[in-house]
């Protein structure tokens, strides 16, 4: 069979681009190899006892034929009403009704693309900002545009002036312990970005993922839970960080006629997430510590944070600064002068060390001295020894 010639692919992918995470991954795969690339939680911290329980209970019981057929759109309703549960215990007041379990929060971010943008609406977003997110707007055909932040996060008067000016259908944000940079939007930016909302009549997307992985500090209300933002908020989470990703299980608050719609759209795209793995997470709720499950992948990634941030005096040129985040799995650093951490990536891999460049991130005027590091995969020591073999190569 031929295929010298292809016929027309859609022109909606052209600029949607390859996560150089993922592609990345590949790379770092080989033994040896120390990587702070990809925002992975420690395998060896997954409760396998736990989740190995929780399945075969639901598949030994009277149930079990009927966790391996087809289930609704919406969701098991026993998970839903846990999650609604345990997002009100944290200060998010939720009925199960206004929950949609979704293939994982990354599913969630499709649909919300789906089911709110049209192509050219405007879509806000932190600079830098979360690529899957990024290759989401870019997919539905929306014009991203970048708010401007700073060391805390978005700038509400930056966000004021862009709002009048470019009247967004929506602004994406991860408040807390965001992807890439690690910061966390403080309690009155919090408010303002509500009472933007509120005043010009956008969505708010927030995107939580990392919200329950808080090593110092108290917890912040989500920017869902106030006044300001009800009935025009969307709020995204998942098990993949705090439970385990191959579960692929996120979910999806929002209100009532926006999970309706939402509903037909996850329809269209899979008709339901994993019954099984539904049931399993379920059971896994009910039976399980998973307070104590989150206390101890707490103390583990507290460790390997402090590891990381003792380690990069040695390892990076006098003036690089970088993060210091209170949760979550990134340190993002900004190296001195012209450096171009694209360049400086393929010198780390000869060294058996990867690191994300920050330039993908960005929107716009992307900063090529940037960098992501993930803490999360590998022990202190393991963290001290990529740090070390990095820095021969930045410094």
């Amino acid at each position: 069979m031929s295929t010298s010639t292809l016929p027309a692919l859609a022109t909606r992918m052209a600029g949607v681009t390859s996560s150089p995470v993922r592609d990345l991954l590949a790379l770092t795969t080989r033994p040896g190899v120390i990587s702070f690339a990809g925002g992975l939680p420690a395998p060896e911290l997954f409760d396998t006892d736990g989740l190995r329980a929780a399945f075969d209970r639901v598949l030994s019981g009277p149930s079990a034929r009927r966790n391996l057929q087809y289930s609704p759109t919406e969701g098991d309703p026993g998970l839903r009403e846990l999650l609604a549960a345990r997002l009100t215990g944290r200060g998010l007041p939720t009925e199960p009704d206004g929950v949609l379990v979704t293939t994982g929060s990354q599913q969630a971010l499709t649909l919300v693309a789906a089911t709110l943008l049209d192509p050219g609406s405007v879509v806000l977003v932190e600079e830098p900002a979360y690529l899957s997110a990024l290759q989401c707007f870019q997919l539905a055909g929306a014009r991203v545009l970048p708010v401007p932040c700073d060391d805390d996060g978005i700038d509400p008067a930056a966000l004021a002036e862009l709002v009048v000016r470019a009247r967004p259908r929506l602004l994406y944000l991860v408040p807390t312990f965001s992807n890439p940079t690690g910061r966390t939007l403080p309690a009155p930016r919090r408010r303002a970005v509500a009472e933007l909302a509120a005043q010009h009549g956008f969505w708010i997307v927030e995107d939580d993922p990392y919200g329950e992985l808080r090593y110092r500090g108290a917890p912040l209300t989500p920017i869902s839970a106030l006044p300001e933002a009800e009935g025009r908020s969307l709020y995204l989470g998942s098990f993949s960080k705090i439970v385990a990703p191959g579960m692929r299980l996120g979910w999806l608050r929002a209100p009532r006629p926006a999970v309706g719609r939402l509903t037909v759209a996850k329809q269209a795209a899979d008709l339901h997430t994993s019954t099984v793995d539904q049931a399993a997470a379920a059971e896994y709720l009910r039976g399980a510590d998973l307070e104590g499950h989150l206390r101890g992948l707490c103390g583990a990634y507290r460790l390997r944070r402090d590891a990381m941030l003792a380690a990069l005096p040695s390892a990076t040129p006098t003036g690089t600064r970088w993060t210091d985040p209170d949760g979550g799995m990134f340190v993002w650093l900004r190296l001195p002068g012209d450096a171009d951490a694209t360049r400086l990536l393929p010198l780390a891999l000869r060294r058996d060390v990867a690191f994300v460049p920050g330039a993908p991130f960005y929107v716009e005027a992307p900063d090529p001295a940037t960098l992501r590091l993930s803490f999360t995969t590998h022990t202190p020591e393991e963290i001290t020894e990529g740090l070390r073999r990095l820095g021969r190569v930045l410094t």
